[in-house]
């Protein structure tokens, strides 16, 4: 499994930077399987996951990072915390922004906290795709006084387009080292939060603006029940009453819708039928509440 021979290079790639600028679709992308939840509301990701890519001259593991903002609440300050210890003990840091739009504060602070990281930096335009082809030349230029970049990349993440060129520089600068992971694996990230993940995803594109970022998902119990046939029982816990009632929806309606997309994409994942059993619970202010957040899994350790 190992490739100890100097000519195989492996490393760990951390994805930074501000919320909704497409990390996790690029990192589903650069591993070729969906390990990262997307959703086009802000603050999606909220653990650091593991995308692995294995070639057959060198393994690439992507740290996907909670979108780095001025947090509002403990929770927050968590993700902040998280995306900004993934820059230690990394290979290459990937730093996406939008080719839609010049360096902002946002990007100007997260390029700050790279400066003092001290590792190597690959800027990614991301959403090419909707920008004319000579506003990239300038863009690029603009950025080019900001930082001394190992690279800059234009890409779109979600067309799939120069990613070949981005995942070449990526192991282009890669130490030799040895395969860390087995060549099938695509995540290290527990499997039960990976299909509480899922789930929430379903949340996030199903409800209104304000209920997803009070939303969490825990798995509380996976049991084979026969052949073929998994029985996943798995909670919503949102912060008010009024949101458990949006989320169950009139006679339980989006409830129900959630749940099936849900399982459609688990049975997916899993390659093997699901028995979905989903609840919803309120659990009043865990956002603010760092004992409620260790409950649900955000432990400000992991």
């Amino acid at each position: 499994m190992n490739k100890e021979t100097t000519n195989f290079r492996s490393g760990f790639v951390s994805v930074v930077g501000r919320p909704n600028v497409g990390k996790s679709t690029l990192i589903n992308q650069l591993v070729g399987r969906k390990v990262a939840i997307v959703s086009d509301k802000p603050q999606t990701t909220r653990h650091r996951i593991l995308g692995i890519r294995t070639l057959p001259e060198a393994q690439v593991v992507l740290v996907d990072t909670p979108g780095i903002h001025k947090p509002r609440h403990r929770l927050g300050e968590h993700l902040v915390t998280l995306a900004l210890e993934a820059l230690k003990g990394v290979d290459l840091v990937l730093f996406i922004t939008e080719a839609t739009s010049p360096p902002g504060p946002g990007d100007l602070f997260i390029l700050e906290q790279l400066r003092r990281a001290e590792v190597p930096v690959v800027l990614v335009l991301n959403k090419i795709d909707l920008v004319a082809k000579p506003q990239l030349l300038p863009l690029i230029e603009r950025w080019r006084q900001e930082h001394d970049f190992a690279a800059i990349v234009p890409v779109s993440a979600l067309k799939g387009e120069n990613l070949d060129r981005l995942l070449q520089e990526v192991v282009r600068r890669l130490p030799p080292g040895p395969q860390y992971f087995p060549s099938d694996t695509v995540t290290s990230q527990p499997l039960d939060l990976t299909l509480a993940e899922l789930i929430r995803e379903k949340v996030l594109h199903l409800t209104r603006e304000e209920v997803p970022h009070g939303v969490a998902v825990v798995v509380e119990e996976m049991v084979p029940r026969k052949e073929n046939l998994l029985y996943l029982r798995a909670t919503v816990y949102v912060e008010r009453a009024s949101h458990k009632r949006i989320i169950i929806g009139t006679g339980g309606q989006l409830l129900r819708k959630i749940g099936q997309q849900a399982r459609e994409e688990i049975e997916a994942f899993l390659g093997k039928k699901v028995y979905l059993d989903l609840w919803v619970k309120v659990k009043e202010k865990w956002r603010r509440d760092e004992v409620a957040m260790r409950q649900l899994g955000y432990s400000p350790e992991e």
